[in-house]
Order: structure tokens, then sequence, then C-alpha cells
């Protein structure tokens, strides 16, 4: 029969209870949100998504094509200049995702007689970039410089260290300092995800690689995603002008996708805007983050200390993870639940987001519900 092994590994999902299904939610959820990546509370901030309408209005329901053809408007190109200026790099090139992004800039940049060396840690769109790409990949200990020295220094020719600032499971930071010394050492070029850290990390959260003194760097390429702390979607890579150039000539995932709708482009310009006016707000959700960490290790919690406004809560097994995610969902807490394959060192947990716009007494609810639910 067709597919007959779906449901043999479908089976094995139900007996693992790794089962993920569609939970689609209402436009006004009565539940408080600590669950989506929605960092600074800026995807119904008024002027966001009055960009959004704006840009439709102006420009049409989609981008009508990629980005080489007719998919690039004024608006893309307005939003790629800002981007570069705000994070401090000389070029900027949007894309229709995050994960296109990554793909694009791994691809790229790890052509066929390279090394890419990869953290153990790094999120799936890298780690399918890595894939893609041509050249040989190593992967090493997460956030571990003197493993990436160390596979830089047996290779002879070019090199590229990827890596995530903020790590999507735990929040932990990588070292970028030391990653970029080892990388200048062998002449190796760094490329990091800045996904979870724009926004929320750097001077008015202008990002990881701003505040490591890395923006503008000629050897520095960084992602990023707009459907975080800019509360649209869509992606972007920056860096050096001759990168750039080289993705929009190289990059498949640019040339052959359909440019990044205009809405999505117009709510990702206003953000960054309001952003600019409002630099409180990245340490605001920084602010946030300590303080859930601090109640929740209070409270006998195992919570691992964030290093910017991702607090993650360890759960005894996969199933007790899901159901304590399900159980604050009944107690009206919307919480995020992460467990294998999501999780590189398989270890389940309950993943918070440490909102700007979150008040004393929705934290302080959200910790009492955890706690009360606990397995």
């Amino acid at each position: 029969m067709a597919f007959g092994w779906i449901d043999e590994q479908a089976e094995a999902r139900r007996r693992a209870g790794l089962v993920r299904t569609l939970r689609p939610r209402p436009a006004d959820s009565p539940l408080l949100d600590l669950a989506s990546n929605d960092y600074l509370g800026l995807a119904r901030h008024p002027e966001v998504t009055r960009g959004a309408a704006d840009a439709a209005r102006t420009w049409g329901g989609g981008s009508t094509g990629s980005r080489l053809v007719t998919g690039t408007t004024g608006l893309h190109t307005e939003l790629e200049e800002e981007l570069a200026a705000f994070c401090g790099f000389e070029a900027a090139l949007v894309f229709s995702s995050g994960y296109a992004a990554n793909l694009a800039a791994v691809t790229t940049l790890g052509p066929h007689g390279s090394l890419v060396v990869s953290d153990a840690g790094n999120h799936a769109s890298l780690i399918d970039g890595c894939r893609l790409a041509r050249g040989e990949t190593q992967v090493v200990g997460h956030a571990d410089p003197e493993a990436v020295r160390k596979a830089l220094g047996a290779h002879e020719g070019a090199a590229i260290v990827v890596s995530d600032t903020v790590f999507s499971v735990d929040g932990d930071r990588a070292p970028l300092a030391a990653l970029a010394a080892a990388c200048r050492e062998h002449g190796a070029g760094l490329v990091v995800d800045d996904a979870h850290g724009l926004g929320v990390l750097g001077d008015g959260g202008r990002g990881a690689p701003y505040a490591a003194g890395l923006a503008g760097a000629d050897d520095v390429v960084v992602t990023a995603t707009l459907s975080k702390s800019l509360g649209s979607q869509g992606g972007v890579v920056l860096g050096p002008a001759r990168v750039i150039d080289h993705l929009v000539n190289a990059a498949r995932t640019f040339i052959f996708d359909t440019g990044l709708a205009p809405a999505a482009a117009g709510a990702a310009l206003a953000a960054l805007r309001l952003l600019g006016r409002e630099p409180e707000r990245a340490a605001r959700a920084r602010e946030v983050a300590a303080e859930l960490h601090a109640r929740l290790t209070a409270a006998g919690l195992e919570a691992v200390r964030p290093d910017a406004a991702v607090v993650s809560v360890r759960a005894p097994s996969p199933e007790q993870a899901v159901r304590w995610a399900a159980d604050c969902r009944t107690a009206g807490l919307a919480v995020g639940c992460f467990r294998p394959p999501s999780v590189p060192d398989g270890i389940s947990r309950l993943r918070l987001t440490a909102r700007a716009d979150l008040s004393g007494a929705e934290i302080e609810r959200a910790v009492r519900v955890i706690g009360e639910t606990r397995p």
C-alpha cells in the first residue's frame, strides 16, 4: 500500500508520546500567552497592524513573484536599508521566512570544498542548511570555541562557523566574541542566527552581534527573523554588501521563492521604527525573563537562567511535559512544550516567552499556574 510506512511511524510516535497536533487559536484568546515569540508585544500593536494594512492597500495582497522578477517593491528596499542601519551592517536582504534566510546563508557560504562547523545546539533551519550545503559539515560541542578552533585548524581552505546567537531551547547565549576570535585565527567566516537576539539584546535591541562588537565586521554574516520581536513574518540576512550581492545571485531560496508579502514587510518596518523610538522595550523583555526565572526557581522548579527572553523549565518526561502544558492551558496559561526531536539533549521542557508587555500580576499568575500544575 502506498505510504504504508506512515502508519508505522504514527504508531511509533504515539507510543513515545511524541504526537503533534494543530490547535487553531481564536482571534481573541482568553489565554495568557507565554508561548508565542512576540517578545516585544508588537504583533497586535496599532502601528504595526496599520503598517500591514497600509502596505496591503498600496502594494496588494501578495508580492506577485520572486524578488528578481516582480517581487521586490520599494517597501522591501526601504525595509532592507533600515534593518541594515539599525543592526549596524552594510547591507541586508529580506526573505519570505527566517528558515529561508538560514538556508540561503549556509548553502551559499558553504560551497563544495569548504568546511561548515556547526554548533550541536543549532536550530533546525541551520542544520538543514548544513545538510544542503555542498561543503563538509562538522558538528562540534555546544557553545565550545575550543572545539571550533580545533575543527578549523584541521582544515585547509574556505570555512564558516555556524551558530545561533541565542539558542531557542534553553535561551542560552553563544560566546560570540570567542567564536569570532577562533574564526579570525583561521580566516573563516562567522554566520550567526540572531532570531532570538534581535529586539532583545544589544543597545536598544540591535541584536547579539551588535552587543558583542561584531556589527559591520567584514567576516560576519547575521540572519534573523521578522516574526519574533518585530511581530511580523519573514527573514533577513545582514552582512557586507559583497556577501549580500552573492546571495542575490546564488541563493536558491531567494531566486526561486516568491517575495515576502507587502503586508509583512509593512508590519516589520513599522515595528522596527517603533522599537527605534522605544528602545526600553528590549530591556523590559530581559527584565521579565529574569523575574520569571527568579520566581520559578524560588518555587522549587528547575529553570534555566535566561540570557535573553526565553525561559526554559525542565519536565520529567515527554508525556509529562505534554500533560503539564495541557494543564496550564486548562488553567488559562499558554506555554510552549519542547520535546524530542525538537530538543538536542533529549530533555523535555516547558518553554516560556518573556514578553515586554507582561505586567507584574501576569508574571505572578503564570508562575502560580506552572507551580500548581507541575507533574
